[in-house]
């Protein structure tokens, strides 16, 4: 807009034969302009028309004032009222955004020159810790596209001031193992010849078509069926079992039977409510189980179990015992090693989202555990997601202006430029909260295609869950948060042992990192693929399972099994993992020799 000023306007009143001698009046209708946005021209046009039904009134101060008034405030209130009707019916990008504060900076600006000394200034201030930006300004500003910024990642423009102000940093909440004398300092040349597989075979098959939703009724209770066959199996051999009998069917004697446990409604189970699905080949029908008998027990729906006991009716099973599931074995890399030969130790990182505080879109708690990793320097990082997760507030309450893959491709380009000095391998693991990514499970990985041939060399891209083989330690990694979800629905009865524990028993004799069935509202299953990529290999040296639960590290089995917590929880900081494993290969007498593994649980 061009700049109105007093000689335009006489300029424009001698166009239309107007007199004005009082330059005060030739000021407030500079104002007016000012304000309304409007070219003087187009003034004396608005004038002329609201004079002409006046009959003919003079330019004076107090006519100008009554225009202001009666005309330019309604035409000011259309004119944001179809504003407001636009935001609604177009997304505001972050070019409009920018166009928009520039506007209103001109704006002030022209106020500013036209303001008496005795007002002060209106121009807007520079925000600094001392002064910060007026509340409209901040607003504006709050937007990933601004925060992002390639130069600086995360300016803080909206910190979140609960996370700049926690306590405790660098905490040591949990350890396990020896961890007196421990060197959580990495080498000086991290990462080089650290090898990272992925122990599934066709990974390109969990990026093919997905049919979830619609998935035929007979295809789910085939992959059922199968999951009971198999561990039906694996029962029947370790615990020497004849054979299996119908549960539904009357039986005066003791009998061995096998099936699912499920529930006899949509509620949680308990106690009461037990039923026992068995196979196809028991006859595939359900049957009410009474536990009374049990003096200990740990069950959850979808649970394949052996119970002995009775049903003399064939209306309700008695059962008298209840048969543990067997694990997988470990895994044996067949590789002997000298006597005298010590491997290096190898220091993993494990971290899981969310990245960014609930109350800011700045990611100040990935910079610092970036800040982390330079300074310690671990061979490998495990990055579960969220990293954009759908479950911010700001992302909920759709305030962000950016595309949620341009967040995230930031957010990995940060990772990777920041650990360039180290030269650590990266780790990606996507969650089910990752609102850029597919809400399926099992997940497929996430797909970078403009990773340079350097970064490709360190980036390993996996699905959830997947299991990894690190320089002979095998790792187990889900960013589902399955502890939660058992934790909701098993019960139990004089076991004697943590739910933690007792939870990861059955993830480990189950051989899945998802038991549970059916799964809860927000694990969308595609079972075809669960069959697949869903059930464990073998048994993992490490099993990674982040959840909103309290952080751990526990030994089941002899696999060690860590909850590293979150990075950061509500608006506060969380915690992360780390691991110190002496690897070791297969000692001399031919059996697998366990490795030695340290581990904490840090505040960030």
């Amino acid at each position: 807009m061009a700049l109105v000023t007093t000689e335009s306007l006489k300029a424009e009143l001698e166009t239309f034969e107007i007199t004005c001698e009082d330059d005060c009046v030739l000021d407030k209708m500079v104002e007016l302009c000012i304000c309304s946005r409007t070219q003087a021209e187009q003034m004396l046009f608005e004038w002329v028309a609201y004079s002409t039904t006046k009959d003919g009134l003079k330019l004076t101060l107090d006519n100008l004032e009554h225009f202001e008034h009666e005309f330019l405030n309604k035409r000011n209130k259309s004119k944001s009222s179809s504003r407001k009707d636009d935001s609604y019916s177009r997304p505001i990008d972050i070019n409009s955004l920018q166009d928009i504060i520039k506007e209103e900076e001109e704006e002030e600006n022209l106020l500013d020159s036209y303001s008496t000394p005795g007002k002060g200034s209106q121009k807007r201030a520079l925000s600094t810790p001392e002064h910060p930006q007026p509340k409209r300004s901040s607003a504006l500003l709050t937007s990933p596209g601004l925060l992002l910024s390639p130069a600086n990642f995360s300016p803080s423009v909206t910190p979140s001031h609960k996370y700049s102000q926690r306590g405790s940093k660098g905490e040591v909440v949990v350890t396990f193992g020896a961890v007196q004398g421990a060197r959580w300092t990495g080498r000086k040349d991290p990462g080089a010849g650290v090898q990272v597989d992925l122990l599934e075979g066709p990974e390109d098959s969990l990026r093919s078509s997905y049919k979830y939703m619609f998935q035929r009724l007979r295809d789910v209770r085939n992959v059922l069926t199968e999951k009971i066959e198999e561990l039906g199996e694996s029962l029947r051999s370790h615990f020497n079992i004849e054979e299996f009998s119908a549960a539904s069917l009357p039986a005066q004697d003791s009998i061995t039977v096998l099936g699912q446990v499920c529930c006899d409604s949509n509620g949680k189970l308990n106690a009461q409510s037990v039923l026992l699905e068995a196979g196809p080949e028991q006859g595939g029908q359900q049957v009410p189980v009474d536990l009374s008998e049990l003096k200990e027990f740990s069950l959850f729906p979808g649970q394949v179990v052996v119970m002995e006991g009775m049903n003399t009716t064939g209306r309700k099973f008695v059962a008298s015992k209840l048969y543990e599931g067997v694990p997988l074995p470990f895994y044996n890399n067949n590789v002997k090693m000298e006597t005298d030969e010590v491997a290096e130790p190898l220091n993993v990182l494990v971290a899981c989202g969310p990245y960014t505080p609930s109350d800011s879109l700045t990611f100040d708690p990935l910079l610092d555990l970036i800040s982390i990793i330079v300074r310690d320097r671990p061979d490998v990082c495990l990055l579960l997601g969220p990293f954009v997760d759908s479950k911010h507030e700001q992302i909920e309450k759709a305030q962000v202006t950016e595309m949620f893959e341009t967040i995230f491709f930031r957010c990995v380009e940060s990772i990777l430029d920041g650990t360039r000095s180290v030269g650590c391998q990266l780790v990606f693991v996507p969650s089910q909260r990752d609102i850029h990514h597919d809400f399926i499970y099992p997940q497929p990985p996430f797909v970078l295609p403009n990773l340079s041939k350097d970064q490709a060399q360190r980036v390993t891209l996996v699905p959830d869950p997947c299991t990894l083989l690190i320089d002979g330690v095998t790792f187990g990694l889900t960013s589902t948060d399955i502890l939660f979800h058992m934790g909701a629905e098993e019960i139990s009865r004089g076991t004697g042992s943590d739910r933690f524990s007792r939870i990861l028993n059955h993830m480990l004799t189950q051989r899945s990192f998802y038991p549970l069935y059916p799964p809860t509202e927000e694990v969308n299953m595609d079972y075809e693929k669960f069959q697949i990529f869903g059930h464990m290999l073998l048994t993992p040296d490490v099993l990674v399972v982040p959840s909103e639960l309290r952080y751990f590290v526990k030994d089941v089995g002899g696999c060690v099994c860590v909850n590293p917590g979150r990075l950061t929880k509500g608006q506060v900081g969380g915690t992360y993992g780390r691991l110190l494993i002496q690897r070791s290969a297969t000692a001399n007498d031919g059996k697998r020799a366990s490795p030695c593994l340290t581990a904490q649980v840090v505040k960030i």
